[in-house]
């Protein structure tokens, strides 16, 4: 991989990554907004759907942001990403929820190339993956 393709895929990383950890502590910092919010779309226990989220936009985003386990992180957050579109953003009539609909296909779409093509050389996968050529 050369340099333009490793500052690239980082940069891709960095920029999806960025997306879920502004949400995430966004839903950290209201807590009670957040969780109605979950319980009016229909979700069954919002406290558990609420940590559940955080897990993902904290917990999976700090993954991705520094490369670790990067593809099963990429495609766990893609599912959220696509679970979220359908039960969050299915009103098709407001074109407001069409375009977060959009966006999140979109988004899923990019962490789908993060899953199949890997963090790159600048993460902590791609410093496993050059540890190993050396050992």
């Amino acid at each position: 991989m050369n340099t333009t393709q490793a500052f690239t895929a980082t940069t891709g990383r960095l920029l999806l990554a960025s997306l879920f950890l502004f949400s995430g502590v966004g839903k950290l910092l209201a807590p009670a907004a957040t969780k109605g919010y979950i319980a009016a779309m229909g979700m069954p226990f919002p406290d558990l759907a609420y940590l559940g989220a955080l897990a993902v936009e904290l917990g999976l985003a700090s993954l991705l942001l520094i490369g670790y386990r990067t593809r099963t992180v990429a495609l766990a957050m893609a599912a959220f990403t696509l679970v979220t579109a359908a039960v969050f953003h299915n009103h098709f009539a407001d074109q407001n929820q069409l375009i977060h609909f959009l966006k999140n296909l979109a988004i899923a779409g990019g962490l789908l190339q993060v899953a199949a093509f890997g963090a790159g050389a600048l993460s902590v996968d791609g410093r496993r993956v050059g540890a190993a050529r050396l050992a």
